[in-house]
């Protein structure tokens, strides 16, 4: 494409007796007065482009060596299902023992969430290997999800949900019966 005052130069005019630079043109070149030829004649002259650096990237990849990091992070995914344990129960305590759609739901993902984890337990000893207390870290994983899945076990028994009297297996066994009720603090 031409320039506005002569021949085909792009960043450089040729108007009028010498030529002048436009405000936008970037000279890449050590001498204003070589060609096209001498650009590929003389390659050591020529500059590098705005931002070009000899230097080699530095490798980033590095994995991070810093052991109190690692030991920390893998007690931080030993410990996980151990913080859970305190929600569950505030979750238990306030879903209640009726049996309705929203604490059987309730039930059903705080036993679901320990038995999916315990099935993934080959995951969780990959992000530990990097630990000197991989067993240790391994085993309070194990009993943390372990206490989790005894949780939802009691709510269910608790809601009546589980069958632990011989009148739940047999129809010709009349359930137990109830001997007191207390109700408002007085025996009725």
């Amino acid at each position: 494409m031409a320039s506005p005052g002569g021949q085909g130069g792009g960043a450089v005019s040729t108007r009028g007796a010498g030529a002048r630079r436009m405000k936008w043109a970037l000279e890449l070149s050590l001498g204003n007065a070589r060609g096209r030829g001498d650009r590929q004649s003389n390659q050591g002259d020529v500059m590098y482009p705005i931002g070009y650096s000899d230097k080699p990237v530095p490798d980033t990849s590095i994995q991070e060596t810093d052991k109190n990091l690692v030991e920390k992070r893998c007690w931080d995914v030993a410990l996980g299902p151990l913080k859970q344990i305190p929600m569950n129960l505030f979750i238990m305590y306030m879903s209640g023992n009726t049996i309705s759609i929203f604490p059987i739901m309730m039930v059903c993902m705080m036993a679901w969430r320990p038995i999916q984890a315990l099935m993934s337990m080959s995951a969780t000893f990959k992000l530990l290997e990097n630990s000197n207390q991989q067993w240790l870290q391994g085993l309070v994983y194990s009993v943390g999800n372990l206490l989790g899945s005894a949780l939802a076990i009691y709510k269910c028994q608790s809601m009546g949900l589980l069958p632990t009297h011989s009148s739940d297996w047999l129809a010709f066994i009349e359930p137990p019966q109830r001997m007191e009720i207390m109700g408002g603090g007085m025996v009725l």
